[in-house]
């Protein structure tokens, strides 16, 4: 996901909704090969660039998949497992939550939709159970780390993933207990509940 400092709202309402039976794996496949073409075109291949429909749904059989949608058009999504199950080595915490596949259309960019989903994972990880998120990015993708860590996320770690060409930080982030999100609410373009920033 390729992070913009500057927000505007959108002039439309964006839904949040689980991702369903009849929904796309193609199109979410293709749209997180939009939002993380930017990171490939700068050398950073992040498994989200390339991976194939196949992929797309295995990583969705981890956790729960969440899809933003601009009307019919998908336009960002996240995906979310708490407590989730790391490998041998990892650094992270037993019982820790984690998202992957955070990506935003880059028509999205800049109207904070991945502010949102961010606090939609947290919420629902922390719903699940779990008191911290541990996630991970490409350790040359300055912006991105950047981004996380003005949200909370301090790094605890490095990994190396076989899918990519990079390595990674590793980043946790402590949960409030408070932290809520229901599974039925919307957000729309204007609805901060639940959302800094």
């Amino acid at each position: 996901m390729n992070i913009n400092s500057t927000e505007v709202s959108p002039s439309v309402t964006v839904q949040v909704r689980r991702f369903r039976n009849g929904d796309s794996v193609e199109q979410l496949t293709l749209l997180l090969h939009r939002a993380y073409a930017d990171h490939a075109a700068a050398g950073r291949v992040f498994f989200a660039s390339y991976q194939s429909p196949q992929d797309t749904q295995h990583r969705l059989s981890k956790g729960e998949c969440w899809v933003a949608m601009n009307g019919n058009a998908l336009v960002g999504t996240v995906t979310v497992s708490a407590p989730h199950t790391t490998p041998a080595g990892y650094p992270a915490p037993a019982g820790g939550g984690s998202f992957w596949q955070l990506a935003v259309d880059p028509s999205q960019r800049g109207t904070g939709l991945g502010q949102r989903l961010l606090a939609l994972a947290e919420s629902r990880i922390a719903a699940l159970g779990s008191a911290q998120v541990v996630i991970d990015t490409s350790s040359q993708a300055t912006d991105l780390v950047d981004w996380y860590r003005r949200r909370g996320y301090a790094p605890i770690g490095t990994w190396r993933w076989d899918v990519t060409n990079y390595d990674s930080i590793v980043l946790m982030k402590s949960l409030p207990p408070t932290t809520s999100f229901s599974p039925g609410q919307v957000l729309d373009a204007t609805d901060r509940t639940g959302v800094t920033g």
